[in-house]
């Protein structure tokens, strides 16, 4: 069954001095502040457009990883993602760096990073990005 998500977002000023928020509508989390200089130079408590990119794509994949961790048999005892989506004004988003750390029970060395992988490359959100460099940096934790 097919899902569709929804935020909005406005927009009052132009772009380096001017101000928005984006709601998040499906989920009814809240309101968030935005403006160029966050997206650009210091967040200073607000959010940009990449910053929700690397929530969606830490946790779309922390979910790919689980789903081919536990199709190939294996349970973790904790998975930590996280991703830094990189944006260069004039140029736009550049890459996104997924880090993973996990601490997974009887798993080799190989069979982890094969895993890590598939997730890297099976996970929705990497494929929206498809036009970027995506990166990652996996450690299999003892």
């Amino acid at each position: 069954m097919a899902t569709t998500r929804n935020a909005h977002a406005g927009w009052v000023g132009d772009l380096p001095t001017g101000a928005g928020q984006v709601t998040l509508d499906s989920s009814e989390l809240g309101t968030f502040d935005i403006t160029w200089k966050a997206r650009a130079e210091a967040a200073e408590g607000k959010t940009s457009p990449e910053e929700l990119i690397a929530a969606a794509h830490a946790s779309c994949f922390a979910m790919a990883f689980s789903n081919e961790l536990s199709t190939a048999g294996h349970a973790a005892d904790y998975v930590n993602t996280s991703a830094a989506v990189t944006f260069v004004p004039g140029t736009g988003i550049t890459g996104s760096h997924l880090t993973l750390a996990a601490k997974i029970p009887g798993i080799s060395q190989e069979d982890f990073d094969t895993i890590s992988n598939a997730a890297k490359s099976g996970c929705p959100v990497s494929a929206a990005l498809a036009g970027v460099e995506i990166t990652l940096d996996a450690t299999l934790e003892a």
